[in-house]
């Protein structure tokens, strides 16, 4: 007797199981719009700067991009790296906590179920690391004539 073997029932993705790029964008709509005018960011004069520097539309449209893409929707995200577009801004442990609490607020609201939230908040956590500065890294090391850095 053969044993046949069952079809495998993948799961479908975090963008498919989210509802597409529209609920993403939705989402995101309404985290940028929370974390532009959040004052525990804002008391950053770097982010405060740049809330006002960048279009929120602009912003929004990356976001959503790479939300979509990190939960394997089929848009490819176009913009700078995490490093690249936040290490001149500076931000601290605790304003990454406001952010994540900004997270948290926009993702209550719209009632994203645990399993998909959990994956959601991995995908920004696995952001954190270029984008945090650690107190340690408020810039570069420079020796002055006569100083033994070694």
């Amino acid at each position: 007797m053969q044993v046949q073997e069952q079809p495998s029932v993948e799961k479908p993705s975090l963008y498919d199981r989210l509802g597409g790029v529209y609920n993403i964008a939705t989402v995101v709509d309404d985290l940028i719009d929370r974390v532009m005018v959040d004052p525990r960011l804002n008391a950053n004069p770097r982010v405060d700067e740049a809330h006002h520097r960048v279009s929120a539309a602009g912003f929004k449209y990356l976001v959503t991009e790479m939300a979509c893409w990190a939960a394997g929707g089929p848009q490819q995200y176009t913009g700078r790296s995490m490093e690249d577009s936040h290490r001149h801004l500076m931000i601290t442990e605790a304003e990454w906590q406001a952010f994540m609490n900004d997270v948290q607020q926009t993702l209550d609201k719209f009632e994203v179920p645990q399993p998909e939230r959990q994956e959601l908040i991995a995908i920004v956590e696995s952001t954190k690391e270029a984008i945090v500065i650690s107190p340690f890294q408020e810039g570069p090391l420079t020796a002055t004539a006569g100083e033994d850095r070694s």
